[in-house]
């Protein structure tokens, strides 16, 4: 429920209270008012009555002289004979209408007079009963004076009717009224949500939120947040400039980096070459080394080894680096419609000659032929190849194997290994970049952005990749990708 809602209903029903209090108090004070100015025109002939009955009654009393009271509102009178319990007489404005009281009600004999209201036929009265008492203190009669109510009846309930319908038109006016006036004293606060949506939305931390002239609460909370904006725009242009910077140097010194190691490992492998005849290949003459200098020669050939397995392994760090800059920089890739067959073939024979200590197993692919995906070749091939190359480092015996699967519109490549698993919870950060599991640390060479780049590839080409993993059991990765229906197909198919 929103404020301007709530806010209506608590003021609409504060004013109902209000008005239920106000209308109860008015209604009641006319209604006391009213039977007060009945209670004293019926009190003129009861007071009549005991002034003759004073000292005892000891006469007899005529009705129609009651009647022709001096007050407004004209009385009926009926006279009740204790000692016969029965109407003894009537008046005549009482037999004429066939009016005819209920027998008097039982009250305290200390009080000569008892008041109450009664309906007789349907006709609302109010009576006045006055017990006579003759000569011997007993009471010998009950006069009933009534006086007729209707039209104060009909009074009150015409006021009733007015004050609920006022009350209730008060109420839907006062409701509709205050609604009105919240949404226009709420309407910055819109402004404010609107604003940041459009912030959250559009990521432009330039808008401001519209400053109204009012110096409120609402307008200082505005300010505040403005400010707010203004202090994370900033923020925001000083790191986007930093990662911008950054990826602008991890790119240009990744094609830096490459020129001098390519002179490294050229060189390093000129050198081996000059070597090797000095040390001995087995063909035959091999100049005369004291055991100093063969030892010697020994030594820079290792050296030179390890250079050039450290100048491979920069290599593949910086080509790795590279792929990742122009992810960032939202690297445009090359695509077309392609056969998949021959790239799984050609990844195959290759992953054969991969360092390796588990056994290389093949499946059927057949049911990939004539399967075309739109996507890079080389990306491709990159892509099953980091996978392979993953399988074969964390597989120190057992087996890799490769085997494809077809669903429908896409086409799966399933690479799978007996190596030492990984644990559930790492699973969700094996795509992260530098991220290695526990397990593999210190056990197996890497750099842990050989997935991260498969999940930018996988990603360009609108697949999706599988993961199930079980720790000393083994991993498999499916690489799940849409196959692409040439246009003459789909034009074949609609004839």
């Amino acid at each position: 429920m929103s404020i301007r809602l709530r806010l209506t209903l608590w003021y609409s029903g504060m004013l109902a209270v209000i008005l239920l209090m106000f209308g109860s108090a008015l209604y009641f004070y006319v209604y006391f008012n009213s039977n007060s100015e009945v209670k004293a025109q019926l009190g003129e002939s009861a007071k009549q009555l005991l002034q003759e009955s004073r000292g005892g009654w000891s006469g007899g009393i005529q009705p129609n002289r009651l009647t022709n009271s001096t007050v407004q509102s004209e009385l009926y009178v009926q006279l009740f004979n204790v000692q016969y319990n029965n109407i003894e007489d009537k008046s005549s404005n009482m037999l004429q209408n066939n009016i005819q009281f209920p027998k008097p009600a039982d009250w305290d004999n200390s009080e000569p007079i008892h008041y109450r209201t009664v309906k007789t036929s349907g006709i609302p009265f109010m009576l006045c009963e006055i017990k006579l008492v003759g000569l011997d203190r007993n009471v010998q009669y009950i006069v009933q004076i009534g006086a007729y109510t209707g039209s104060q009846a009909k009074y009150l309930y015409d006021l009733r009717t007015i004050l609920i319908m006022s009350s209730l038109a008060a109420v839907l006016i006062a409701a509709a009224t205050g609604l009105l006036l919240a949404r226009q004293a709420l309407r910055p606060i819109e402004n404010v949500i609107n604003s940041s949506r459009r912030i959250e939305t559009g990521s432009d931390l330039s808008h401001r939120i519209p400053r109204l002239q009012a110096n409120d609460e609402i307008g200082r909370l505005t300010d505040t947040l403005n400010g707010m904006l203004a202090k994370l725009e900033t923020a925001y242009n000083e790191l986007d400039e930093a990662y911008h910077s950054q990826r602008r140097f991890v790119s240009d010194a990744s094609h830096e980096l490459r020129t001098p190691l390519t002179t490294i490992r050229g060189n390093i492998e000129l050198l081996q070459r000059m070597s090797r005849p000095a040390l001995g290949d087995g063909s035959g003459a091999v100049p005369s080394l004291s055991e100093q200098e063969a030892q010697r020669m020994a030594m820079s050939q290792e050296a030179m080894q390890d250079i050039a397995d450290e100048a491979i392994r920069m290599s593949r760090l910086v080509n790795d680096l590279l792929s990742l800059a122009r992810a960032d920089a939202g690297f445009a890739m090359e695509k077309s419609e392609i056969e998949l067959l021959p790239i799984v073939e050609d990844v195959c024979r290759r992953a054969q000659h991969l360092p390796r200590k588990a056994e290389w197993i093949i499946r059927d692919y057949s049911m990939l032929e004539g399967v075309q995906v739109y996507g890079n070749p080389d990306y491709l091939r990159q892509l099953l190849f980091i996978f392979i190359e993953n399988a074969f480092k964390y597989t120190p015996s057992g087996s890799v194997e490769l085997s494809v699967l077809k669903r429908e519109d896409r086409v799966g490549v399933v690479v799978k290994d007996t190596g030492i698993g990984m644990k559930r919870e790492e699973v969700p950060n094996i795509f992260d970049r530098f991220y290695r599991a526990d397990e593999s640390r210190g056990k197996t060479a890497g750099t842990g952005l050989g997935l991260s780049i498969a999940k930018w590839i996988i990603d360009e080409h609108n697949g999706f990749v599988e993961v199930t993993t079980r720790e000393e059991v083994g991993s498999t990765f499916t690489v799940w990708l849409p196959v692409s229906f040439s246009r003459h197909s789909e034009s074949g198919i609609m004839e």
